[in-house]
């Protein structure tokens, strides 16, 4: 098993096979933009920003990688092709590292003082939400966490018992109250809960989809103000999970749900089925929120804490 807070040699290999058909779609497209050039000009980067937009960069932050290179062409006179892949990796990870500020290396998440850590999950349907909060479980317990699970999507009876599921699997505790419960009060009796076993993380299931923007809103502020009653200041995190797979749909659900609340974190799954691994840049650059975890694989082990740095190395290699 990897120790966490070291990128090992098994969750480098990992990554590089997650990210597979990305990196070759990319890189492969990067290299036709420089056949027969010896030198960065007008029509090398006017196909390196169709490289990126066909890549789910994004328009927008496509525009500003080709700006910062169109600033070292104008800087630096001449600029052979051979330097354009180490100029934009280092602007890709300039791009991530303006936006990973302060995001953990690891699963070791503090308690605050007696309190559990709290992370509220959300997320449309089908994105891989109840399956990455197993696996951020697995993590937190196989860091030496003591975890509790609050199943609060309860307008999906498969929602409860998919968590049900995770949880045996795991070996976690998980509350639940079924099928149409109040998903205000399953958060409470979980964080009551979570406090009377001294749990360390506490992660909170909520409704992939309500009727509308308002009624998404209501349900989740709802949820934040009964919890912060029982644990002030939870939830601590409010973790948005996006389909990578989707691509630039991908980037509107993370506009819609940062309408409806207050995300300030990230997971993108299943990047290993696809190659619109570039979406991660484009979220990241566009919504000014970190990209915490990535889901590269099946296992349990395959949810890795993104890293900027390595993220970009295996892009690149």
């Amino acid at each position: 098993m990897a120790f966490f807070g070291l990128f090992s040699k098994e969750k480098k290999e990992t990554l590089d096979k997650g990210l597979e058909k990305t990196k070759q779609s990319f890189l492969s497209k990067l290299t036709r933009t420089v056949v027969g050039k010896s030198k960065v000009d007008d029509e090398v980067l006017d196909n390196l920003e169709e490289v990126l937009i066909s890549s789910d960069v994004g328009v927008e932050t496509t525009l500003k990688i080709i700006d910062r290179i169109q600033e070292r062409v104008s800087r630096d006179k001449v600029l052979g092709t051979d330097e354009l892949n180490t100029i934009l990796k280092e602007e890709i990870a300039a791009l991530l590292e303006e936006n990973n500020v302060g995001i953990t290396k690891d699963f070791n998440i503090e308690k605050k003082g007696e309190h559990p850590h709290v992370i509220m999950v959300v997320g449309v349907n089908g994105v891989g939400k109840t399956t990455t909060i197993g696996k951020l479980a697995h993590q937190f317990k196989s860091a030496g966490k003591s975890i509790v699970l609050g199943a609060s999507d309860t307008f999906r009876a498969a929602a409860v018992d998919q968590l049900i599921i995770w949880a045996e699997r795991v070996g976690v505790p998980i509350v639940q109250q079924g099928m149409n419960a109040d998903p205000a009060s399953v958060a409470f009796d979980t964080l009551q809960s979570a406090k009377a076993q001294n749990a360390d993380v506490v992660i909170i299931d909520t409704a992939g989809r309500l009727h509308n923007k308002v009624n998404l809103m209501n349900e989740l502020s709802k949820i934040k103000r009964v919890m912060d009653k029982v644990v002030p200041g939870a939830p601590h995190e409010i973790l948005l999970v996006l389909d990578g797979s989707t691509g630039q749909n991908a980037f509107e659900q993370a506009k819609q749900f940062s309408l409806a609340t207050e995300i300030n974190a990230l997971a993108i799954t299943k990047l290993d089925g696809t190659a619109k691994g570039g979406v991660v840049i484009g979220i990241s650059d566009q919504m000014k929120i970190p990209v915490k975890y990535i889901g590269v694989g099946e296992g349990m082990e395959d949810l890795q804490v993104f890293d900027k740095n390595e993220f970009v190395d295996s892009l690149f290699s």
